[in-house]
């Protein structure tokens, strides 16, 4: 086992990684950047370095400096968290030329699944349903045309090394479609350096639901059932709940199934997930994979009683999964509070939190890095906490949520509490009868203002 764990990362997930590894009695190391100095997981981890001023390019993604902090504090391991570094081949791989294990993807696996083109193809060879449209990456406009003709209207440009909604277009009608194309190219080159794009035909009434998976150094894979992730704005997401209303016992046996045969297809090393668009038929295409722990893992880790952090360190250290699937028994919930103001086109709102006060009671989790008196940075992501509640039954998490959002009380900054209250009252959120088109027609009512 690890004797000392660097954490490549920041805030909460940080905080999370150095709880389990304290929990494990595996030494932790903090990287910081000069504006994290004060973040509670700096405060938590037996030792921590300073690898930069606040910009992430001269920090958190600034791989020369991770590194020599794990040598000077002899980490034998290095866990990436989310975002950031996490599904980086070139780290993954400089990591191994340094002898210092990375508690993720291999840079082979992180290739071969971060290009989404690449993913498809790889999927549709292992068997696992698709969503029609282009082979691999569409060599120009004339290719364009003809494609989207052939799959028909409506169709979905993505860029090939996108992620969290960059570089994706849908396109209704012929004449749309070169502006889509070169907009999309525009913005895929801007936030990737990378401008090559995809075509999907465009799933109407779609679900985003995502099934977690593990898999050992053997080839062997195991699921832990499935999350819901349609409530997004932009392609962010904004609540997340486990199990999915939309899911039944055949549907989840299958997309688990789909899931595991993807994961051993690939020899896939350690936490990931497969994410499927699932239509009103309840038909699933392949999305995407990712090759690292998701930001809604709580959840399954509260249907299911099981630590997915401490099972990516076991994994990564040689030691095989149980190769068991899960299913839950209990039904948890989600809420990513964000430092923005849903009132204000959901505007960040960085700042000095001046009263927190944190929700609890039975069934209630609360993973967040912040506290009163901590100033909340404007260089990184908004997300400050996650509040999660877990109970018998849906309508009761629901409850649970309402009374756990009332209690959550943070001043000084702007929050998106208020929407996740509007939410939990929403007629058509309560009968579970939403897709990712949801908040296209959502409006902030004034009565939930503060």
């Amino acid at each position: 086992m690890f004797k000392k764990i660097l954490v490549a990362n920041r805030g909460e997930i940080a905080l999370r990684v150095i709880r389990t590894c304290k929990e494990m009695g595996i030494k932790t190391v903090a990287v910081y950047s000069t504006a994290d100095a004060e973040s509670l997981h700096v405060k938590f981890a037996d030792e921590a370095v300073c690898i930069g001023p606040a910009p992430s390019s001269e920090s958190y993604l600034k791989i020369s400096n991770i590194i020599a902090a794990a040598e000077i504090t002899n980490a034998d391991a290095i866990h990436p968290g989310y975002g950031f570094l996490s599904e980086n081949a070139k780290f993954s791989k400089i990591c191994d030329e340094h002898d210092i294990k990375f508690i993720g993807a291999s840079a082979e696996m992180i290739d071969r699944m971060g290009d989404k083109a690449n993913a498809k193809a790889t999927m549709k060879a292992a068997g696992v349903p698709c969503v029609p449209g282009s082979e691999g990456v569409i060599e120009d406009f004339e290719e364009c045309e003809k494609l989207a003709e052939e799959t028909g209207y409506p169709v979905m440009l993505k860029a090939s090394a996108g992620g969290g909604g960059k570089g994706m277009r849908a396109v209704w009608k012929p004449e749309d479609l070169k502006d889509a194309w070169d907009s999309a190219r525009q913005e895929s080159k801007a936030a990737f350096g990378n401008d090559d794009m995809y075509m999907e035909k465009l799933i109407e009434e779609p679900r985003h639901i995502e099934i977690q998976i593990v898999g050992d150094s053997r080839g062997v894979a195991c699921h832990l059932s499935e999350r819901d992730c349609s409530i997004q704005r932009r392609h962010q997401k904004l609540t997340e709940e486990v199990p999915s209303p939309f899911m039944t016992d055949e549907l989840r046996e299958k997309m688990g199934k789909a899931a595991v045969k993807a994961a051993e297809y690939i020899k896939y090393e350690g936490a990931g997930t497969v994410e499927f668009l699932v239509d009103k038929h309840r038909n699933f295409y392949f999305m995407e994979m990712n090759t690292r722990i998701q930001v809604e893992h709580p959840i399954t880790e509260q249907v299911i009683d099981f630590d997915l952090i401490r099972e990516q360190i076991l994994v990564a250290a040689g030691v095989p999964i149980s190769g068991k699937h899960y299913t839950p028994n209990l039904h948890s919930i989600e809420c990513r509070i964000n430092a923005e103001d849903p009132f204000n086109d959901f505007r960040p709102s960085p700042g000095k939190i001046t009263t927190l006060h944190a929700p609890g009671g039975h069934g209630v989790r609360l993973d967040t890095h912040v506290y009163a008196g901590y100033s909340i940075p404007p260089n990184y992501d908004s997300m400050i906490a996650k509040l999660i509640t877990t109970a018998q039954t849906r309508e009761e998490a629901i409850n649970k949520m309402k009374r756990a959002l009332d209690e959550f009380i943070i001043e000084g900054i702007k929050t998106t509490i208020p929407f996740h209250r509007q939410l939990m009252d929403h007629p058509d959120y309560l009968a579970g009868n939403y897709t990712t088109k949801f908040m296209e027609d959502f409006k902030m009512d004034e009565k939930y203002k503060d």
